[in-house]
């Protein structure tokens, strides 16, 4: 039986909640920067409710945990190991980077996708991933920050560039790999693909207790910083 589980992200200027039932996947999404904190744990009451269910009826919860906006990470990884803390259930952690790249699968079919997140600093949150027959991305690459003319690039065509490293950092992009015009540059991380995700990571094993549900930044520096 398909597992029931509720996903957040807050890992850019959007927020959104999602919650997966018997297969089936019911969102609320806002672009709405520095709201976050404000808005979702009402996006997270609002779909229990229409569904009618409680947590306690969950089999598990999901965030996007990262890389992406430092604040926003870490408020999702409180926000669910919280609730996680509280309600006994399991936490699948799942990368905002993959997250993004099932959506594009989503949106537009594709089955090779270079997921680039804006990082700041003249550098890009990175990594490639591939469809399965059954439609989920998994990564080829190792997820990275790193300049732009740096990126690891995976062998073969057909690679679509998606995300706001892309909008950011076109032309250097397209350069380094050879993939342009990209695809969705202004593509945002949707909590149903985190949900989608960790529906097929939960059923294989992977999940974890709400202590080790932690954001996952990738620069060092600034998870020193924060340390």
């Amino acid at each position: 039986m398909p597992p029931r589980l509720l996903a957040i992200d807050t890992s850019e200027d959007a927020c959104s909640a999602a919650l997966l039932v018997d297969g089936s996947v019911g969102e609320r999404f806002e672009v709405a920067p520095r709201r976050h904190s404000e808005l979702i744990l009402p996006m997270m009451q609002d779909l229990l409710r229409e569904a009618g269910l409680q947590l306690g009826g969950l089999d598990a919860l999901a965030f996007a945990c990262g890389p992406g906006a430092f604040t926003g990470i870490r408020i999702a990884a409180s926000v669910i190991q919280g609730v996680a803390l509280g309600t006994g259930l399991p936490v699948v952690p799942v990368s905002s980077l993959r997250a993004l790249a099932q959506g594009a699968r989503r949106e537009r079919g594709v089955d090779r996708v270079l997921s680039a997140l804006d990082a700041r600093m003249g550098e890009v949150y990175w990594c490639a991933y591939r469809a399965d027959p059954a439609g989920i991305m998994h990564p080829v690459t190792v997820e990275s920050v790193c300049a732009p003319e740096a990126v690891p690039v995976p062998p073969g065509d057909a690679w679509r560039g998606v995300g706001s490293g892309w909008a950011t950092h076109e032309a250097k992009l397209t350069e380094r790999t050879g993939v342009g015009p990209p695809l969705l540059p202004d593509a945002l991380v949707h909590a149903r693909d985190v949900a989608t995700l960790a529906g097929v990571l939960f059923a294989n094993g992977v999940a974890l207790p709400a202590e080790q549900a932690l954001p996952v930044y990738l620069r060092d520096e600034v998870a020193r910083a924060a340390s």
